[in-house]
């Protein structure tokens, strides 16, 4: 499958590869791989991509990247490995006025949710009889909660005689989506279809500042069409949760 954006003979050559789903071919369960995706198609660059099936992969990938797992990048043919070098490269590389950065502008919008996928793994791991993972588990999300429904410094007019006390911003950082956003949803949307089929856990209707991030992240291509299919994030997590039974 691949993602097409802007032609131009001036363009550099990029291909990323990405795990495979089940089938050996459409996008498979991994948050690394969709983060990665995400950044290039916002970037609006031409690029193209690979998906590999782990259970087989081919001779001329075993050749290009021994002992390599999804997601790594061949930038006008030079191998890339690191998922966080990648993106940092990325972002150094394709910058203004070309293409846009997506750096966040509060470092907050890449901090508040460092912890929540730990805590997701941690909950869908153990006993469900367990409250105390569920109760970590739901801190995290309130934290997130409560950043996302207060406003930024930037959605605060300090002349105008009216008081923003609730954000209305559709994204971490604002109205655009940024690499803060491109490492979490991902993990959201992990945590979203996981933990319902397997612990019948369902964000909290309350943290309405998460489902307004949400409802706005599945409006938008460059989330919606990487997402793996649920399927493949619900046999990602079978073993895992079997563990619970």
């Amino acid at each position: 499958m691949a993602a097409l954006r802007q032609s131009s003979d001036k363009e550099p050559s990029i291909e990323l590869f990405i795990k495979a789903g089940h089938d050996g071919e459409n996008v498979g369960n991994c948050p690394f791989c969709q983060r990665l995706f995400m950044v290039l198609w916002l970037k609006g660059v031409k690029f193209t991509v690979t998906t590999v099936d782990m259970r087989k992969k081919p001779a001329e990938l075993k050749d290009l990247a021994p002992g390599t797992n999804p997601p790594f990048l061949l930038y006008n043919g030079t191998l890339k490995t690191d998922f966080i070098k990648i993106e940092e490269f990325l972002e150094q590389t394709l910058a203004p006025p070309r293409y846009p950065h997506l750096s966040p502008v509060n470092k907050e919008s890449f901090d508040v949710g460092a912890d929540i996928f730990a805590k997701f793994s941690a909950f869908i791991k153990n006993s469900p009889n367990n409250p105390l993972q569920e109760k970590n588990l739901l801190r995290e999300f309130k934290r997130l909660d409560d950043y996302l429904n207060s406003p930024l410094p930037e959605e605060i007019d300090h002349n105008s005689v009216e008081t923003i006390t609730v954000s209305n911003r559709k994204f971490l950082d604002g109205d655009r989506l940024t690499l803060a956003d491109c490492n979490l949803l991902p993990k959201l949307h992990v945590i979203r279809v996981a933990a319902k089929k397997y612990c019948n856990f369902e964000i909290p209707d309350h943290f309405t500042g998460v489902w307004r991030y949400l409802k706005n992240a599945d409006e938008r291509d460059e989330f919606k069409q990487t997402c793996p299919a649920d399927i493949e994030i619900e046999k990602a997590y079978l073993s895992v949760a079997n563990k619970r039974k």
